[in-house]
């Protein structure tokens, strides 16, 4: 997909950080937008300001983890617009505990943002788009902890695993189709957001024992967000991103130095032997 003027984006956790970089970078290619997010007030206040810039633009509260309210997006999207070209499956949430203290409502709300926001999105959208015939794309947003296992993001690691290898089986499903709609992933390292402060989203009944209790936690906790902070510009991300969407690559690594985590990886499955705990 090369061309952006005059297609329609729809972009979900596009009221800040990377969802809002790439709703700016498609506003800026002439793409017309219709954006979803969890918080209302950050959302509306992005729209706001890329409709002073000249954006067609649209939106609406939305729960990703919620398979109706996405439906509803979808139902949105294609009655403002008559057409998605672009779709990108963004929204995601983390929390930093080791796997024992990782609760079952911990592993509901992580898995239901990072995981089911995609595929409550693809189901929702892409029988439509396929519908219609037109050239397209559809992104998910997963990470670096989609291609590595990083230590104390248990459920958070598990919900990107499974975000790559869905884009990876949805790439196979739609080439053995001759579709005309192509799929990427994004899998970034550190980028400057508030990923750390996930937990901001939920009511104080589904919070859980901090992370903190444990120290080994809350030390890689605290790098963790030493390392978000001096991270990438998600507009540098955005760019990337629609650099590889233009190229029609499916694997879009932003950092310069993550293809060697990955390598040490591969090279620890064949050589059978533990894992290599990478830095980033």
């Amino acid at each position: 997909m090369r061309d952006f003027k005059g297609r329609v984006a729809v972009i979900t956790g596009a009221a800040e950080g990377i969802g809002k970089a790439i709703a700016q970078e498609a506003a800026a290619r002439g793409m017309k937008l219709f954006l979803a997010d969890i918080d209302k007030a950050k959302l509306d206040a992005t729209a706001t300001e890329l409709r002073a810039d000249g954006a067609d633009i649209d939106g609406m509260r939305v729960d990703v983890s919620k398979a109706d309210q996405v439906d509803d997006l979808a139902n949105h999207a294609f009655t403002r617009f008559g057409r998605v070209h672009l779709l990108v499956a963004n929204a995601g949430v983390a929390c930093a505990k080791p796997v024992w203290d990782t609760t079952p409502g911990d592993w509901e709300w992580v898995m239901g943002v990072n995981l089911y926001g995609v595929t409550h999105a693809l189901r929702a959208f892409l029988p439509r788009m396929l519908a219609a015939g037109d050239e397209g794309h559809v992104v998910a947003t997963a990470s670096m902890a989609g291609l590595l296992s990083l230590p104390s993001i248990a459920a958070y690691n598990a919900s990107k695993h499974a975000v790559v290898t869905v884009m990876e089986g949805l790439h196979h499903d739609l080439q053995l189709r001759g579709a005309r709609i192509g799929a990427s992933v994004l899998c970034p390292s550190w980028v400057k957001t508030r990923i750390a402060l996930s937990e901001r989203h939920r009511t104080a009944g589904e919070l859980t024992r901090p992370a903190s209790l444990d120290p080994i936690a809350a030390k890689l906790g605290g790098a963790v967000q030493e390392a978000v902070a001096g991270g990438m510009e998600p507009a540098e991300v955005a760019r990337a991103l629609f650099a590889a969407v233009a190229k029609g690559r499916f694997y879009v690594l932003t950092h310069a130095n993550s293809k060697s985590g990955v390598k040490a990886r591969l090279e620890d499955i064949l050589g059978d032997r533990p894992p290599t705990l990478v830095r980033l």
